[in-house]
């Protein structure tokens, strides 16, 4: 572990050190030598800012299919350096998939560094285990370190699984953000604190975040200028350059702060030029030698519109001789009421088909599926364009719908 810079105040602050160089969520200059991509297996989220996106965010993916899509991007060429779990929900609200993903990544590439990005609520209990995973990087999302300015920002927080009022909620979160900020530091592990700064809300309280952060221990901090999907009469305004820059000079009192925000990069894979393999289509499953089809659950034919716990059958679509995927089969399901093992029968039952189309699925068939090796989709969509996009193509036209309609 890189030894923590020696701060100065004021401007001088505004340099990155040289210990974040070579993580490109740390410092910006990395990105064009330093590969990175970032893992979505968290399916919940413990809070919900009130001005959150109104768009449409992406499904977790199991463990499993996560070190899959990790494996493609590196086969294409692409150089991945540093891994990064984060979203669509928290990655310590669901814990067990988070740490499932890194021992997985761990045991596959042990010499990649790992780093998550969590609200940090619950995080504390895991630190000793992270860091004996190898992780030495996380960001910690901290909007507010007062009571009465949190209860402004957050629509709803819940710690756990309990459900309680906001006002007792928000002192839980922000306890619970000192403890994790805290054992991360006693463990050795770079803190980045990322803090979105709303106009009106939270922007005079900056500097009072950095300065409790620093003390803390944090070693550097990002200031995300808050940038609405429209402009509204409710809510904040849009953050202006010349609030930021103000907002930035006095939190680099407290504070080394990262350069003048420019994102993450959530949906950018390996470097900043990245092979065109590589991308938000990545997510996606795509065949092998071995395992060439799709399984669809569909009571229609037309449509991905079957529960999988209700399919009685699947269709299983695959490619023909010239390659073109069309319907080649429906197979049967196992009966209900074997428990996992019903799952683990449906997988050898589907060792040709490296995905599973279905309009909705519980976990445990999710996580049993994945690990035997068919990724579970859960969709709505058209089955002929759907199936088509897993072959490499857009929502075609098959050349098979005459052959699945007989």
């Amino acid at each position: 572990m890189d030894p923590k810079p020696t701060r100065t105040k004021g401007a001088d602050m505004e340099t990155p050190a040289t210990a974040y160089a070579n993580h490109p969520c740390f410092g910006m200059t990395s990105r064009r030598t330093v590969g990175r991509i970032h893992l979505p297996v968290a399916p919940r989220s413990n809070a919900r800012m009130r001005f959150a996106s109104s768009r449409k965010t992406e499904r977790a993916i199991m463990p499993a299919d996560a070190l899959n899509m990790l494996s493609r991007t590196v086969d294409a060429g692409n150089p991945v350096d540093v891994v990064g779990i984060t979203g669509p929900g928290d990655p310590m609200a669901e814990p067990a998939y988070t740490m499932e993903t890194l021992r997985m990544v761990r045991e596959a590439y042990p010499d990649m560094a790992l780093c998550l990005t969590t609200l940090g609520m619950g995080a504390d209990a895991y630190a000793e285990e992270l860091v004996e995973l190898g992780v030495s990087y996380v960001t910690v999302l901290v909007d507010a370190v007062s009571p009465e300015v949190a209860e402004k920002l957050y629509a709803w927080v819940r710690p756990a699984t309990r459900t309680m009022p906001l006002p007792e909620a928000v002192k839980v979160l922000l306890n619970e953000q000192t403890r994790t900020v805290t054992a991360f530091k006693r463990m050795g592990i770079t803190v980045k604190i990322n803090t979105t700064v709303y106009p009106g809300y939270n922007a005079g309280h900056v500097e009072e975040i950095a300065a409790a952060m620093g003390t803390l221990g944090a070693d550097i901090m990002a200031l995300v200028p808050y940038r609405p999907d429209q402009d509204t009469e409710d809510g904040p305004a849009r953050c202006g350059a010349e609030l930021l820059a103000t907002v930035r000079d006095r939190a680099a009192r407290h504070l080394e702060l990262m350069p003048a925000w420019d994102e993450c990069g959530v949906d950018m894979v390996g470097l900043q030029n990245p092979k065109k393999d590589s991308g938000p289509d990545m997510a996606l499953p795509r065949p092998t030698k071995d395992r060439p089809n799709v399984a669809v659950a569909s009571a229609s034919g037309m449509d991905v519109d079957l529960h999988l716990g209700h399919a009685a059958k699947l269709l299983i679509y695959g490619p023909r001789e010239d390659g073109l995927p069309c319907l080649l089969e429906t197979r049967e399901t196992p009966h209900p009421g074997s428990g996992s093992s019903r799952w683990e029968q449906l997988a050898g039952q589907l060792s040709d088909c490296f995905a599973l189309l279905t309009a909705n699925a519980g976990e445990r068939p999710k996580r049993n599926l994945s690990r035997l090796g068919v990724s579970v989709l859960v969709t709505d969509g058209e089955i002929e364009g759907t199936v088509d996009v897993l072959y490499g193509g857009g929502k075609k036209k098959s050349a098979c719908r005459s052959t699945r309609r007989a």
